[in-house]
């Protein structure tokens, strides 16, 4: 067998967790478990693994990893729970509500010396190598510019409805989002500066923001614009682009990739027919 996996919380991305795992002779799927008993059974079912009802319980079954996919306040709590227990933690991202238990998760895995990860499953994409090959070739010329332009028509989006998705504590677009393009940003190009931000709130003080705009440069100088907005008369676009003296690559909508050139019309381009040097 692989590595023993256990899963705390099967909302929409745990099921994606559960489905992908169970496709996957390199993992045994011990556990799961949900405060939501309906739906915990109904994927247990689905996927043929066991539903448990209690972290004990869970936690009996004697994991290697433990999978996190509650809301982020749970998150620092129950990271401590399974790193003293010697199991290693994968976190969902955001990794918590706020700095203040993100670094305490960080204290307790060296604490008690596990394994740990956060799930950022874009970094391993198709699109993301091929931009990273870019990057590292030259082959966009002198790097100007890096954007990332989120715009939703609503938030939360439809197949996203939770009780904290939209709340100022835990949700917003800024953690939900942001966090991948923010990490991709920093393995490409290195630590980021901000310079200037704003944001917009609605005065519904429990309500998270509703738009967002921040500049800042990498250490080494490239200009760096994140902007998001929700409400807007658009279908939901989400673009990280990469602008070079010679191309300029958009990764758009998580799984397109998008190239342009010189007075030359922006074309997408199947990553299958570009070379991914490892």
């Amino acid at each position: 067998m692989g590595q023993k996996l256990a899963l705390i919380g099967t909302g929409v991305v745990g099921e994606r967790i559960l489905r992908e795992a169970a496709q996957r002779s390199t993992y045994e799927i011990v556990g799961i478990f949900d405060e939501n008993e309906e739906r915990m059974n109904r994927l247990a079912t689905t996927y043929n693994v066991c539903a448990t009802h209690s972290l004990e319980e869970l936690f009996a079954k004697e994991p290697d990893w433990v999978y996190i996919g509650t809301p982020p306040i749970s998150h620092a709590p129950l990271a401590e729970e399974i790193a003293k227990r010697g199991f290693a933690v994968l976190s969902e991202k955001p990794l918590a509500h706020d700095a203040a238990d993100g670094e305490k998760m960080v204290e307790v895995v060296q604490q008690y010396d596990v394994k740990n990860a956060m799930h950022f499953p874009m970094m391993y994409s198709d699109e993301v190598a091929v931009l990273r090959e870019a990057v590292r070739e030259r082959t966009l010329g002198d790097i100007l510019r890096i954007e990332c332009h989120a715009h939703f028509p609503a938030w939360p989006r439809p197949w996203q409805q939770n009780e904290w998705i939209a709340t100022r504590a835990q949700g917003g677009f800024i953690r939900e989002i942001f966090p991948h393009y923010l990490q991709l940003t920093h393995h490409l190009f290195g630590d980021l500066q901000w310079t200037a931000h704003q944001t917009e709130y609605p005065d519904d003080p429990t309500l998270c923001e509703t738009g967002t705009m921040a500049i800042g440069k990498t250490t080494s100088g490239i200009p760096v614009l994140f902007n998001a907005s929700s409400g807007a008369a658009q279908i939901e676009r989400i673009e990280y682009r990469v602008v070079g003296s010679e191309r300029v690559m958009t990764i758009r909508n998580w799984g397109e990739l998008w190239i342009s050139e010189k007075e030359v019309k922006e074309k997408i381009s199947p990553v299958d027919n570009l070379v991914i040097r490892s």
